[in-house]
């Protein structure tokens, strides 16, 4: 069988379909483009073609670069050939004067959009789930099949570096608004019909920038308008990447070299900087985790694979408040019956409003109408009657951070559920096995810990107990997959994977500011460092008094096991904020931070609390100090199998914590900067600021035999 078929009509029109079999979806490598560059060879020297059109045999046109191959290039000159090699096919088609139209039946992302582009004429089916765009970047890579040089020439230069440096992905009618389509079809006959006709109405075909005295849509880059973009798009850009990921840069060059030169030689520029992005360490960080671990992760890795695949039909929730809303809301989204129970009817009304809200804000940006409102609001029964439970596949218990007040609703809910059922804790923190204490079935409860908020973050931390079950590990999982969620299984320790190596991160922030490091300091380095919010701001976010409520409940439990609580210097400073100034957090509008309605400014009395240091470390020292102590965090929970795969680390450090996509997540991160060198700099951290930066003795061990983490554990 092979990859590309043709099929020449009675009115000389050729249907060229891209199906390579034994895929679920076709992708740019040998495979594929062999035989195309065959079948291009047919069309460019048989007179009885008179124009093409190129369609997909797959669910989707084309998904874009094989990864596999790409991510194994280790030399520049192979990367610039692989770009040249698939451009030079591009180039054929578009100087054959033969017209291609691309009857696009499903998504075309990356190089499948770059493979329409070429084409004379994009015409696509309305698919309400088809995507298009160029979203390379967020593997750290730039389109490299010419998609800098044609994007900007079909919708100009300002939309275009738009489009690629946030790698967005357009629906159908988003992109033939922006020009990136030019006509849709119902179905797929009348999308075919379409593009024969179009072949044969336009039988001489050539693209605009190919015409002599083409312009650019809005100005080429030496145009007044777009110079001007020119002077500030470096410094948007790297706003908010600080310089992290090459590739944003990367972008801006190709279409800035490519907007004051001919497409040829703009296609040449963009394969050099693709070749540059290829070879980055922050490309093959991303590529590895984003790409690589997260497929894994989607395709089930984590999950037991005897027990069959389930659904949850119906669902209970304990505790109507901002999580349990959350939860509620994405549930019925997917069509699941959801109960969601409090102490009060106001309460549970009130978690119900949630969703209302959130419904309302869809309708008002046009992505929702006030009849999916009243489907999916129709789904949500607010309650506080236990007997509605009955019938439940899964319950989640979202209640408060109190073993008192759990253990009192898992019986509630236990008195009414079916055998079969599965209980669930979004506790953020307490012990799985503890909890399931108060449950008549351990082997049925389950931690499915949920990020705030829910209906916008894509991880849920899927903790098993010690007498958790394959079933209802399986279960869990596939819940969480059937609410669109990324699902990450860890083992059960106190504060699991997540909680834990985020505190680090929290305290750290507090520590500094108890040596007298300036606040400013520490904010500006968490950013550079990559994070998605500085330490104290977030620290904020999540509130004082619940770190200081946990930090409690913790110190009790250690104690009442014979123990010790291990002291850590962020913690007096905490508790002085919040204990001794009452600023518990943004809620409170007071934290570290000063909140008004114009915005937050930190508070000036830290300094006055926690005089300034005469000598300041560099903004690298305190960048350190914050990613190297939740790396080390995130091993030491890899090494007591609390992480029981590197991918779930740190797809799990990206996804539920934001830390820093471009390093590939904690464990990544230690690969990147090489298991001596990340040794050695714990150890000299440690030995200024605490043995809490004491690198895992599983690294120490490691290093000594000459081994990378990945080597073992990958």
């Amino acid at each position: 069988m092979t990859a590309v078929k043709f099929e020449l009509g009675a009115d000389g029109i050729a249907v060229v379909t891209l199906d390579m079999p034994g895929r679920s979806m076709n992708v740019l490598n040998d495979e594929l483009m062999g035989p195309y560059a065959e079948v291009l060879s047919k069309i460019e020297t048989d007179p009885a073609v008179k124009g093409v059109v190129l369609t997909s045999g797959k669910k989707e046109f084309l998904a874009g670069a094989d990864l596999e191959n790409v991510y194994k290039i280790t030399d520049p000159q192979v990367a610039f050939d692989l770009a040249e090699a698939f451009k030079g096919l591009l180039r054929r088609m578009e100087k054959c004067t033969k017209p291609f139209v691309a009857a696009l039946n499903g998504t075309a992302l990356g190089g499948g959009l770059e493979l329409a582009l070429a084409c004379n004429h994009r015409i696509a089916l309305n698919n309400p789930k088809a995507k298009f765009g160029l979203p390379e970047v967020k593997l750290g890579l730039l389109p490299g099949g010419g998609g800098t040089q044609r994007l900007p020439r079909i919708v100009g230069i300002q939309e275009s570096l738009q489009l690629m440096t946030q790698g967005t992905e357009l629906r159908v009618e988003q992109a033939l608004k922006k020009g990136i389509l030019n006509d849709t079809a119902d179905t797929l006959e009348e999308l075919i019909s379409k593009a024969r006709a179009w072949c044969v109405a336009n039988q001489v075909a050539q693209q605009p920038w190919d015409v002599k005295g083409f312009k650019f849509p809005g100005g080429d880059s030496k145009h007044p308008a777009i110079a001007q973009l020119w002077a500030i798009a470096p410094s948007m850009a790297n706003a908010k990447a600080y310089g992290n990921y090459p590739a944003l840069n990367h972008i801006a060059s190709c279409v800035f070299e490519g907007g004051i030169t001919d497409i040829d030689t703009g296609l040449k520029v963009e394969s050099r900087y693709f070749a540059a992005c290829v070879l980055s360490q922050e490309s093959k960080n991303m590529m590895n985790t984003l790409w690589f671990q997260l497929n894994a992760i989607k395709k089930g890795q984590s999950r037991p694979s005897a027990p069959a695949k389930s659904q949850v039909k119906k669902l209970g929730i304990l505790g109507a408040g901002m999580m349990g809303a959350g939860i509620a809301y994405v549930s019925a989204k997917v069509g699941i019956e959801v109960v969601l129970i409090d102490a009060t009817q106001e309460a549970a009304d009130k978690g119900k409003a949630y969703s209302t809200n959130l419904l309302d804000k869809a309708i008002a940006k046009k992505r929702s109408t006030p009849e999916k409102k009243d489907a999916l609001l129709s789904l949500i029964t607010a309650s506080t009657d236990y007997s509605k439970l009955e019938g439940a596949d899964l319950v989640i218990e979202a209640v408060f951070e109190d073993r008192g007040v759990k253990a009192e609703v898992t019986a509630k809910a236990e008195a009414v559920i079916p055998a079969s059922a599965v209980f669930a804790s979004n506790t953020s923190t307490l012990p799985i096995t503890g909890l399931a204490q108060a449950s008549k079935r351990p082997k049925q409860f389950i931690g499915l810990h949920f990020f705030s908020p829910v209906d916008k973050m894509p991880l849920v931390e899927i903790i098993c107990g010690k007498d958790t079950d394959d079933e209802t590990l399986a279960k869990g999982f596939d819940y969480v997959q059937q609410i669109g969620k990324t699902p990450i299984v860890v083992n059960d320790s106190r504060g699991f994977f997540t909680s834990r190596v985020f505190g680090t991160y929290l305290m750290e922030g507090a520590a500094m500011v108890g040596e007298g490091v300036h606040p400013r300091s520490i904010e500006m380095a968490g950013l550079e460092a990559g994070m998605p919010m500085p330490p104290l701001a977030i620290h904020d976010e999540v509130s004082l008094s619940l770190s200081i409520l946990i930090e409690n409940q913790t110190r009790k439990d250690m104690e009442a096991a014979g123990q010790t609580f291990p002291e850590h210097p962020g913690s007096k400073v905490m508790r002085a904020i919040a204990e001794k100034h009452g600023r518990i957090g943004k809620k409170a509008g007071k934290g570290y931070y000063d909140y008004t309605p114009t915005g937050k400014t930190l508070w000036p009395g830290i300094n006055q609390e926690f005089p300034l240091a005469k000598e300041q470390p560099s903004s690298q020292e305190i960048q350190d100090r914050l990613m190297y102590i939740q790396a080390n965090e995130a091993a030491k929970c890899l090494q007591e199998k609390v992480l029981r795969t590197v991918a779930d680390g740190n797809i799990g450090s990206i996804f539920g914590l934001g830390f820093a996509p471009f390093t590939g997540g904690m464990l990544q991160f230690i690969n990147a900067k090489g298991l001596p060198q990340f040794v050695k700099r714990c150890e000299e951290l440690a030995a200024k600021y605490g043995e809490r930066f004491k690198p895992a003795s599983m690294l120490v061990e490691l290093a000594a035999q000459g081994k990378q983490l990945e080597d073992v554990l990958n």
